[in-house]
């Protein structure tokens, strides 16, 4: 899928953690917002992305993917567009359908014959009387 750019809009900020000097001087952290609204996606395809996406959906529909791993501000970037893709893939494809399955019936009688073995097990631990 093409995502337009035209809903993608990138915000720069300095990254917390190890990197030195150029932490405190370079905004290499990278947030990428993406109007969901206006990217011409099904509703099926939105719904599917709001559910992934989940705290990351601001209530006006934008999502906000943050990266700051690298030290660059290229690396970053690109890496925030390809969770940005990895999440559309996820959310093209409709979930697969459930279908209803019964157990054999030798796992169930494998199930019952274990139920049976614990509850004589547990059975055993009574107190013990003073006529055996």
């Amino acid at each position: 899928m093409k995502i337009p750019q035209e809903t993608i809009t990138y915000e720069y900020f300095r990254a917390s953690g190890p990197g030195g000097q150029n932490v405190n001087k370079v905004s290499t952290a990278v947030r990428l917002r993406f109007d969901v609204a206006s990217a011409n996606l099904s509703h099926a395809v939105q719904t599917r992305l709001e559910n992934l996406a989940g705290n990351k959906m601001t209530k006006e529909g934008v999502l906000i993917i943050e990266s700051s791993q690298y030290r660059t501000q290229n690396r970053n970037q690109a890496e925030a567009y390809a969770r940005l893709e990895s999440m559309l893939k996820r959310a093209e494809k409709p979930p697969k359908k459930r279908r209803k399955t019964r157990p054999t019936k030798a796992s169930v009688k494998r199930r019952v014959d274990s139920k049976k073995h614990r509850g004589n097990v547990k059975k055993l631990r009574g107190k013990v009387s003073l006529d055996d």
